[in-house]
């Protein structure tokens, strides 16, 4: 994924993360997606691993 490593005066912007969540929780597209089991923040290495890993799985069950 391309995104640069460092950018200047950007701000991380560091929330509690507490219940569930209110948007963003249904399916936009495609028929996978990924839940995490406690309360963390996903990074973008981590989302596009799942990502590699779910299509991967996909399309060795197609040959099959």
């Amino acid at each position: 994924m391309l995104q640069p490593k460092r950018t200047k005066f950007r701000r991380e912007q560091k929330n509690r993360m507490k219940g569930n969540a209110q948007r963003g929780n249904q399916l936009a597209f495609g028929s996978f997606g990924i839940k995490t089991l406690e309360n963390c923040w996903l990074t973008a290495q981590q989302i596009e691993a799942a990502r590699q890993a779910i299509s991967r799985r996909m399309n060795r069950e197609a040959s099959l």
